[in-house]
């Protein structure tokens, strides 16, 4: 271990151990020439990653996934430094069920045949629930999760290129779409229809003979699902163009957690009633959003899913992750999302101000069957303030342990001469 290695690893304990004792007001002072904001396409600058150490710690604060461009490491570095920068992109792979297909990529063959057996049998007309799971190329998440940070606040919409296999839904690519968006929905309007026909027309020309799959769009801070519109949508395309998915993701969530926030759907035939299949994965959904949730919410059922990248994008991913290590050390979640934890915070005191209520009448007229009702809200709020919480402390630990390395680091380096000398001595 190097002399300047040492005292960084000293420090960074440290700072993992005075953490809750380090929850200032202000926040930590910003590297220089960074405006407090992540840059959406990141400078170019070459440097050699982080350690591996450090890489695991400040990565998980932020959205690699989102930020994959731009700058390149010397070729003279050593295998064992190339593995240490590997260890933040393995974690994210790790996390979001990224799978390697083999060498030969089969998966990127298109059998133009059994597609269009599968289309003629329609398996899917017998069994509501015949497609269970979904995987999702490397490239077409990239390009949807991108897609969904650019809009911010407003909501996108795209389409997705890919085929079937069983059970199985692929999608290999993706494609934005020029639609008008607001907060709450997108409007898909002639100039939208025109562009997916020309793009998918396009796309054959060169080659490529995936068929429309599905379509996305961004829920921007309130979770993944389908709402009313959405549920319309869905199912509408799903008489008229089967197979079709729905994929919802959430860009301002995914920063928080550091993990993609993604949802798949399928709706059900009309009048079909599901089986009782017990609760679900639980997500935060805010307030005003609650009632729209809760009425479509037996309208459609999820899919798992999964990722899968070739030995292209293997080599692509190692290139790129390697090149936007500046990124993370610059940016914060805590700035980029300061709005979203505003919204946050009031939506869990709506919440309870709602449970407290509730709860007042409950002790006012005794027992009621709806004090059972009751409690659920109240732990249901419990476990979105413990979320916000987390997700608050995680990154204010990221921006403790960046200040303890980088703005001690001098006052290190300054001691060390004397106490080298007294060593000499």
């Amino acid at each position: 271990m190097s002399r300047i290695e040492e005292p960084l690893l000293r420090m960074f304990s440290e700072a993992l151990s005075q953490v809750t004792k380090s929850f200032t007001t202000s926040s930590p002072p910003l590297p220089p020439g960074h405006t407090g904001e992540s840059s959406f396409f990141p400078l170019v600058i070459s440097r050699q990653p982080p350690r591996g150490w450090l890489r695991s710690v400040l990565y998980s604060d932020t959205l690699p996934v989102i930020v994959m461009a731009s700058s390149s490491t010397g070729e003279g570095s050593s295998s064992s430094s190339m593995s240490q920068s590997q260890i933040a992109q393995r974690t994210w792979e790790m996390a979001n069920n990224m799978e390697a297909v083999n060498s030969a990529d089969e998966i990127y063959q298109y059998d133009g045949k059994q597609q269009q057996d599968i289309l003629q049998a329609k398996p899917w007309e017998k069994d509501p629930h015949f497609f269970k799971q979904i995987k999702i190329s490397a490239l077409a998440l990239l390009k949807m999760v991108m897609h969904a940070r650019s809009g911010g606040t407003l909501e996108v919409m795209g389409l997705m290129l890919g085929k079937v296999d069983g059970p199985t839904m692929i999608v290999m690519d993706s494609f934005a779409l020029p639609v008008e968006g607001t907060e709450t929905r997108v409007n898909a309007q002639a100039q939208a229809y025109e562009y997916m026909t020309a793009y998918v027309e396009a796309a054959k020309q060169v080659g490529r003979q995936e068929n429309v799959i599905g379509w996305y769009h961004s829920h921007p801070g309130y979770g993944c699902w389908l709402s009313g519109i959405d549920v319309s949508t869905q199912m509408l395309n799903q008489n008229y163009q089967e197979p079709f998915v729905a994929i919802v993701i959430d860009p301002i969530r995914t920063i928080s957690s550091g993990k993609v926030n993604i949802g798949a759907f399928r709706t059900y035939p009309k009048g079909y009633k599901p089986p009782d299949e017990g609760p679900s994965e639980y997500q935060t959904i805010p307030l005003n959003k609650i009632e729209d949730f809760g009425v479509h919410c037996k309208q459609y059922y999820s899919l798992d899913i999964s990722y899968f990248k070739s030995s292209l994008d293997k080599k692509l991913l190692d290139s790129l992750w390697n090149k936007y290590w500046v990124n993370t050390l610059s940016s914060s979640s805590l700035i980029t999302n300061a709005e979203y934890m505003t919204r946050q915070i009031f939506d869990l005191s709506d919440k309870l101000e709602n449970s407290e209520t509730a709860l007042g009448r409950a002790g006012l007229f005794g027992l009621d069957p709806q004090e059972k009702k009751t409690e659920d809200k109240l732990s249901r709020v419990t476990r979105d303030s413990c979320k916000t919480t987390m997700e608050a402390l995680h990154g204010l630990m990221a921006q403790v342990v960046k200040d303890r390395l980088f703005n001690q680091i001098p006052q290190t380096q300054a001691q060390d001469p004397p106490q080298a000398s007294q060593a000499q001595a």
